[in-house]
């Protein structure tokens, strides 16, 4: 029973690590430009649909069809931001919610005409390999998706916090108007901090393209379960995405065990109430003045 336990506890941090690369370009986005991006899910539905076709067609290694995943999604990402985005950045909330539910739809929409709503699996080696650690047996697809979002996690933290350009990103969240004063480019700042938030969200789509079927839908369940990760975290906090991440991969391993795998969101969601009604910013959210 305790391996059994362990087992389904490394499952969920895994899994966790993952999600909170998701909720990392969330919350990139929203930190910097104060966007809330509602097609968020489908970014990594994108990210999905990469790896399946890029394993599929060229037989490459699940972490190449990742990188292939990175740049196309943060070309599209800094273009969308470029050609759409920044017209919506200084208008009210309720402008931007419709603006990115309509892009939403859209998304989901060329995904349906493109692929139809069959699911498709990605056909990866790894995911019928195993490895041991003592009592706690993993697939490798799951821990390489695990591990490449760990790293990944880390150098982008590293590079935002050392970098002249992290500089010059964390400027524009703390104050926009006194960033345009000393001469950043405001513009460019908000379209590469866009194209890394769709990067992000692709690289995760893409390693985890060999454990979830590629479907059009299932850009709604990320779409949540980002928002939820982000809630949970604390919106705007770096360190609150990988918590976030890590608490909700594991609410859902725990929910699976011990009810049904259909209950795995269950758990979650009851999380983020019970983080609503003791610490509604979360965990490392910013206290309102």
């Amino acid at each position: 029973m305790l391996s059994l336990w362990l087992n389904v506890l490394a499952s969920g941090v895994l899994l966790g690590l993952v999600y909170g690369l998701v909720a990392l370009g969330l919350t990139i986005i929203f930190g910097v430009m104060r966007v809330v991006n509602f097609a968020h899910g489908e970014m990594v539905v994108f990210g999905v649909y990469i790896g399946y076709w890029a394993v599929r067609l060229w037989a490459v290694p699940v972490i190449v069809a990742a990188a292939v995943a990175a740049v196309v999604m943060f070309v599209f990402g800094y273009l969308l931001e470029t050609l759409l985005v920044k017209r919506f950045v200084n208008r009210p909330h309720h402008y931007q919610f419709i603006v990115f539910i309509g892009l939403s739809l859209l998304f989901t929409g060329v995904l349906l005409v493109t692929f139809g709503p069959d699911p498709r699996p990605t056909a990866s080696q790894l995911s019928f390999h195993t490895v041991s650690l003592g009592p706690v047996t993993l697939d490798l697809a799951r821990l390489q998706a695990a591990a490449t979002a760990g790293l990944l996690i880390t150098l982008l933290g590293a590079y935002l916090k050392f970098s002249s350009f992290g500089r010059s990103l964390r400027a524009a969240a703390d104050n926009r108007l006194g960033g345009l004063v000393v001469g950043l480019n405001i513009p460019r700042v908000y379209a590469v901090t866009f194209g890394i938030g769709a990067a992000c969200a692709g690289v995760a789509g893409a390693l985890i393209s060999p454990l979830f079927d590629a479907q059009p839908y299932l850009a709604v369940d990320f779409t949540l379960l980002a928002f939820v990760t982000v809630i949970v975290g604390g919106l705007g906090s770096f360190s609150g995405a990988l918590l976030g991440g890590l608490l909700i991969g594991v609410a859902e391993a725990i929910a699976a065990l011990t009810f049904s795998p259909s209950m795995k969101t269950a758990l979650p969601y009851a999380l983020l109430i019970i983080i609503l009604i003791f610490r509604p910013r979360g965990f490392f959210g910013a206290k309102e003045i």
